[in-house]
């Protein structure tokens, strides 16, 4: 298992200021949207923050488009957008009122983003150089969700947030399809990682 890079080095303060307000924000909608477990509001940083800011430095230099599916409250994708603003961020999220509070995350932390408020099945293809996705479904599932994307970009790069049974997940997803893989260690959960894929083909 390999060892994810410090993602400090790669954000501003003036970046660390819009988070937190970002964090401000989650606080303040979570009760009357339920965006994420209440549990976890009171270590929302680590939980959710820091989960979804150290995919930084696995994501490539230069103008991009990056899909995050399932988003949620925006992790990890309204993260990313924050962070880098040259790459050109889709958010799929499928509850209008998660999209509503993403809409406004993006304007009052001027970070701006693509809404795509529809169910994953049903939205257009397009060319997307990475896709991204967390706590949303299996890996065979998330896969099946992707081809079509991967039909227009070969060279499509997964960059998933994995639990404890990641594992598990990668040996089922290769019963129907073939992919390279890297592992990194999650740095805010000890049992999860983050799962690299490329180079995705369904196995004949």
């Amino acid at each position: 298992m390999k060892e994810i890079a410090n993602w400090q080095n790669l954000v501003s303060r003036e970046t660390i200021l819009k988070l937190e307000k970002y964090d401000q924000l989650l606080h303040k909608w979570q009760g009357a949207v339920n965006l994420v477990s209440k549990s976890t509001l009171d270590n929302s940083w680590n939980r959710h923050f820091v989960d979804s800011l150290q995919i930084l430095p696995l994501l490539p230099e230069g103008k991009i488009k990056l899909m995050d599916l399932g988003c949620g409250a925006g992790f990890s994708g309204l993260v990313t957008a924050i962070c880098r603003k040259d790459i050109d961020v889709f958010l799929v999220e499928s509850d209008s009122k998660k999209c509503a509070f993403m809409s406004t995350v993006s304007r009052e932390t001027n970070s701006p983003v693509k809404l795509i408020n529809e169910r994953i099945e049903d939205i257009s293809v397009q060319f997307i150089d990475i896709v991204t996705a967390r706590a949303l479904a299996s890996l065979v599932k998330l896969l099946d969700y992707s081809c079509k994307f991967v039909d227009e970009n070969p060279n499509l790069i997964f960059l998933l947030h994995k639990g404890e049974k990641y594992q598990q997940e990668i040996d089922e997803a290769r019963k129907a399809y073939d992919f390279d893989i890297d592992i990194y260690k999650s740095i805010s959960d000890s049992r999860g990682c983050i799962l690299r894929i490329s180079n995705v083909n369904l196995c004949e």
